[in-house]
C-alpha cells in the first residue's frame, strides 16, 4: 500500500508545476504550427495537443511517483473495479478546454490533481498561453504565479449582493444557468473558457461559478483544491463538496464554485 503523502505535496508541488510546463510547453508547439480536429465517441473534439499533453503529463508523474496510477481524460478506460481500489492518484485534463483551443482563444488550461481518499490535496492549473500558474496544496493556501515572477497568495472575496460577479462558460450554456441568474438578480458576468472559471473565482475576481451541464473529474479536481484554499467551495447542488473516484461514473453532478460560503447559497438553488 502506498503511504499517504499529503503531508509532502509541498516537497512535490515544484515537480509537479515543472510537469504541467512541459505538457503547456507541447501544447503551445502545435497551437503555433497548426492541427487537424477529431472526435471522440461521445462528440467532443480531440486534438494532436490533447495526446501531446497527456504523453507529456504521465511520463513526467509515473517518473516522480512511480507507485502512485494517473487517470487522464485520454486515459485507456479504467473500469471502477481497478479504480475503487486507489487509496491515491494523479487525476489529470491535459487540455481543460479544447473547443477554446480550436478557436484559438488562449483560454485553456493543464489540470493536474493529487486525489487522496476521494478528496484532491495538491492542484496545478496552467495556462499554457500566458504561463499563468494556479496551484495549492492542502493545508498551504492558494497561489497564481506569473513566469519568471514570486508566487502570490490569493483569496477569494466576501460576498455583496450589490456588487455580484458571475463566471460562466464560454462554449455551455443551459436554461437552469438563466434561471438561476434570473434568481440571483443583476449582476456582471465574466464569460470564459475551461477551469480558468474557477479561477477567477479563487482569486477574488468572481463570486460564483455555476456549471448546469456535463464535466468529468478531471475538470474539476485541481480547481477545487485552488478554490478551498483559498477560501471558497466547489460544491454540488447538495451543497457538498464533490468526491472522487466513488463511483463508477467519471461524470460530476451538476455544481456550483462559490467565492464566500457563509452566504446562503441553497437560497438560490432549485
Amino acid at each position: 500500500m502506498v503511504r499517504p503523502i499529503h503531508n509532502s505535496a509541498a516537497a512535490l508541488l515544484p515537480d509537479v508545476l515543472a510537469v504541467a510546463h512541459v505538457a503547456a510547453q507541447q501544447i503551445m508547439a502545435i497551437y503555433e504550427s497548426g492541427f487537424n480536429v477529431e472526435h471522440k465517441q461521445d462528440r467532443t473534439p480531440l486534438t494532436e495537443a490533447d495526446l501531446a499533453a497527456h504523453h507529456a503529463i504521465v511520463a513526467g508523474l509515473s517518473a516522480l511517483t512511480p507507485n502512485i496510477p494517473v487517470l487522464s481524460e485520454e486515459s485507456v478506460e479504467i473500469p471502477f473495479e481497478v479504480r475503487s481500489a486507489w487509496q491515491q492518484y494523479w487525476l489529470v485534463d491535459p487540455l481543460d478546454g479544447t473547443r477554446e483551443f480550436i478557436k484559438r482563444n488562449g483560454e485553456f488550461t493543464v489540470n493536474i490533481a493529487l486525489i487522496e481518499g476521494g478528496v484532491p490535496v495538491l492542484g496545478v492549473i496552467v495556462v499554457p498561453e500566458s504561463g499563468l500558474a494556479y496551484f495549492a496544496f492542502q493545508g498551504g493556501g492558494a497561489f497564481k504565479q506569473l513566469p519568471g515572477a514570486e508566487p502570490s497568495k490569493i483569496q477569494t472575496r466576501t460576498f455583496d449582493a450589490a456588487n455580484v460577479v458571475v463566471a460562466s462558460s464560454r462554449s455551455h450554456g443551459s436554461t437552469e444557468l438563466q434561471g438561476f441568474l434570473a434568481r440571483l438578480g443583476g449582476c456582471q458576468r465574466i464569460v470564459m473558457g475551461s477551469s480558468l472559471k474557477s479561477c477567477q473565482v479563487a482569486e477574488g475576481v468572481a463570486d460564483i461559478y455555476p456549471r448546469f451541464g456535463l464535466t468529468s473529474e478531471w475538470d474539476t479536481a485541481a480547481a477545487q483544491c485552488i478554490v478551498q484554499e483559498a477560501g471558497g467551495e466547489l460544491l454540488a447542488l447538495t451543497l457538498q463538496p464533490l468526491r472522487y473516484n466513488t463511483k463508477g461514473s467519471l461524470l460530476n453532478p451538476h455544481f456550483i464554485v462559490v467565492g464566500d460560503p457563509t452566504y446562503d447559497w441553497a437560497s438560490l438553488i432549485r
